[in-house]
């Protein structure tokens, strides 16, 4: 299928759309850190239910995927997500949020392994990277979207769970679009594929590198995510709902930086746009280390929001442009990164608590930049 009509548009754009749930977990992290009286530590260990599932199922993911296929792949994830979102309406209590959270990273992992192959039964080549942000661009609206309504939500009734029945809501309508939607998938174009050999990649140097890449680029997504607000309440005192427009901010300016990287990315080469971004993360967060001022901490979220906006998509279109006979494999092991959400804020979160201070978790961010700046020869 050479062409992407407008059926399959709509289908797997909603489906990019529920992708962008698990965005909801920085707003959500907060506002259960103050309701149950909990450190960094502890409230940094709900991501991690989260993004472990990342670690733990991406790679036999892309086996199941080869069996069953991509869009059954993706219509599953988006059951599992729906069960996640509804979880939190049986009961509000820290262990019934942890079951919440680790649905939602179940859910999250089968979609991300399976949804961006799906794009390539769609669009081949060179317009792969593009189709690909735009995508990404689709799920910084639910990103974005999240806080706004919780804070919403929490100043006009009291409850910043009632986003969870709305996403409910849009996760069927989701379902059910793509089950009725006909996406060709060749037959013989999925390789079996132990666990061995998928894991095997990873002696490609290359591969392990945008491996970790993606690791970093995660930690630095979900990092910022949970501890913007935490650095307006710090800094200039806010309260959780004024300092949750920080997550905002920072959605917004990916959302920007995605939209426009659609369009960059056919212009100019992926390497000179990836180092262009990982430039713009450098200022950003060496200035989040001396910002005292709401302007100043805002500037920073937006560069580090528009810096991060399109690494996923270029270390993801690399890897699957160097073996391409094995791309659910790559594609698993490559989604397998996004497991740095859970590890990268878990220190954060620790060193925090260390220091007193939310400059803990800014000098993990810094650490994760460098990284991207060093595997820049590495992006084609």
């Amino acid at each position: 299928m050479k062409i992407l009509k407008l059926p399959n548009s709509i289908a797997v754009m909603f489906s990019f759309f529920v992708m962008g749930y698990v965005d909801l977990v920085g707003i959500a992290t907060n506002n259960i850190k103050i309701d149950f009286g909990l450190t960094d530590t502890i409230a940094n260990l709900l991501p991690s239910m989260v993004f472990l599932w990342f670690l733990v199922f991406s790679v036999p993911t892309g086996i199941m995927m080869n069996k069953i296929g991509r869009k059954k792949t993706v219509l599953l994830s988006l059951a599992v997500t729906f069960l996640a979102v509804i979880t939190p309406l049986i009961g509000y209590s820290f262990p019934i949020m942890l079951i919440s959270f680790a649905l939602l990273g179940i859910g999250n992992t089968l979609m991300q392994v399976s949804l961006n192959p799906l794009v390539t039964n769609i669009i081949k080549g060179e317009k792969l990277a593009s189709a690909l942000t735009f995508g990404q661009f689709i799920k910084a609206i639910a990103s974005f979207l999240a806080p706004i309504i919780s804070s919403w939500a929490a100043i006009n009734f009291g409850n910043w769970r009632l986003l969870f029945p709305m996403f409910a809501t849009i996760s069927l309508i989701s379902f059910v679009l793509l089950y009725f939607t006909s996406i060709e998938e060749k037959s013989g174009e999925d390789k079996m594929s132990s666990f061995k050999d998928c894991l095997g990649l990873l002696a490609d140097k290359t591969i392990l590198m945008l491996f970790i890449g993606i690791l970093v680029h995660v930690g630095i997504d979900v990092g910022v995510n949970i501890t913007a607000p935490k650095l307006l309440m710090e800094r200039v005192g806010m309260n959780l709902q004024d300092a949750s427009y920080g997550i905002v901010l920072y959605f917004i300016s990916r959302t920007i930086g995605t939209f426009s990287g659609t369009f960059i990315l056919s212009l100019i080469p992926s390497r000179v746009f990836f180092m262009v971004s990982a430039l713009l993360m450098v200022v950003g967060v060496m200035g989040l280390f001396f910002a005292e001022t709401g302007m100043l901490l805002y500037i920073c979220i937006v560069l580090l929001g528009i810096g991060n906006s399109n690494v996923f998509s270029i270390i993801f279109s690399t890897a699957m442009q160097l073996i391409p006979s094995r791309n659910n494999e790559i594609s698993g092991l490559m989604i397998m990164g996004i497991s740095g959400g859970a590890i990268f804020p878990f220190f954060m979160g620790i060193l925090s608590d260390s220091l007193k201070s939310q400059q803990g978790a800014v000098i993990i961010l810094l650490f994760c930049i460098i990284y991207l700046l060093s595997i820049c020869r590495k992006i084609k």
